[in-house]
């Protein structure tokens, strides 16, 4: 893995040499994670010219199944801080600063996104003849497209949360509550080897049914109930997600079968748009259209998916303004729903990685049966 650290940084490079930064200052946590294999906590990564250094106030905790640092990248721990002196002396930004201007650095590229204004204020009082350029979104970008080995680490992952899901189905469900199910939800996610949920599971009955991120509340499952399940797992820091909708109980009403055929239709519709080079925004409205033909425009959420990775929600956002087209590679989910107020509703969640047709098309990670099951 060292090399493919090691190729992510040279890519940083060239990006901020182009720009006119022959160092850069990587602030924000989880782009240091991808740059450098973990990130300790307060620790800053700096791209120099001829090497490039982790900086850590402390040193770095080696724990069982923690993300592993690139060995090959030297870490600097930063000295405690003595009686009397500045709040900014442990810092590992502002030491980063102060050590690429004593390097002769003239510039250096900072995350301005992630920066408080006092802390980019203490960059510029350590190293004020140093220039500060703003790196923008660009190793967001860098992070888009995955590789092979970050993708089969999001296939664990929906493996992990498809068995998490597929059990809690073989359960009895009616007069449980929803915030009980969401916690045994992520109980079995750690069980079966996830580092954690990937997010706050999500379990909706009845009427909080289909609404988006709705957070689990008292109310108890009842017989009739459409009941909504979204959750995710984190594997070795890469997360995915799924979402699905089912009924308690009972054979669902028609006005359930109705609504649950529109967004299995919508979702289908989003799924197969997924290509290289289809624009972000068209997969949003491939998706929305079949919405819109129901009569549901109205109550449909703002976006059909976005990028997981890293982090639950990355770029692309699948949207009706969003820019951008898709690439190979590039791992999204596709999500519609439609929730009717006081009586609930249906959402249905994929994660998927874009191939080429050539390739198969789209590749489906999470696998858990999207029939409408009576539980």
């Amino acid at each position: 893995m060292s090399e493919v650290y090691a190729i992510r940084r040279n890519r940083l490079r060239d990006r901020c040499s182009a720009s006119g930064s022959a160092t850069a200052l990587i602030s924000r946590p989880v782009n240091v994670r991808y740059l450098a294999g973990a990130a300790p906590r307060g620790s800053v990564l700096l791209l120099g010219r001829d090497e490039d250094l982790l900086l850590s106030p402390g040193p770095p905790d080696p724990q069982p199944g923690a993300d592993r640092l690139d060995e090959s990248l030297r870490v600097q721990t930063l000295p405690g801080r003595a009686a009397g002196q500045g709040a900014r002396v442990g810092d590992a930004a502002v030491a980063a600063a102060d050590l690429a201007a004593g390097q002769g650095a003239e510039s250096l590229a900072v995350e301005e996104h992630h920066l408080t204004v006092s802390r980019h204020r203490a960059l510029r009082s350590v190293a004020p003849r140093l220039r500060l350029d703003d790196v923008g979104g660009v190793v967001e970008q860098l992070r888009l497209v995955k590789d092979e080995e970050e993708i089969a680490l999001l296939r664990v992952g929906a493996e992990i949360a498809d068995q998490a899901l597929g059990e809690l189905l073989e359960s009895i469900l009616v007069g449980r509550t929803e915030r009980h199910l969401a916690l045994e939800l992520e109980r079995r996610l750690v069980d079966h080897g996830a580092d954690g949920p990937a997010f706050t599971t999500s379990v909706a009955t009845g009427p909080h049914s289909g609404r988006r991120g709705h957070r689990p509340t008292d109310r108890r499952v009842e017989e009739g109930d459409f009941l909504t399940v979204c959750l995710g797992a984190a594997y070795h820091g890469y997360r995915c997600e799924i979402g699905r909708t089912f009924v308690i109980g009972t054979s669902p009403a028609d006005w359930q079968i109705e609504l649950y055929d529109l967004v299995f239709a919508a979702q289908r519709a989003g799924r197969e748009s997924l290509a290289p080079g289809v624009a972000c925004r068209d997969v949003d409205r491939v998706a929305r259209q079949v919405i819109d033909s129901g009569g549901h425009g109205d109550e449909q959420p703002q976006m059909t998916g976005h990028g997981v990775g890293l982090e639950i929600e990355e770029d692309p956002q699948l949207a009706p303004t969003a820019m951008g087209k898709l690439d190979a590679c590039v791992p999204v989910t596709v999500e519609p729903g439609v929730h009717l107020p006081g009586r609930g509703g249906v959402r249905i969640d994929d994660t998927l990685v874009v191939r080429p047709e050539a390739d198969g098309g789209p590749e489906l990670l999470t696998i858990t049966t999207k029939e409408l099951l009576a539980l």
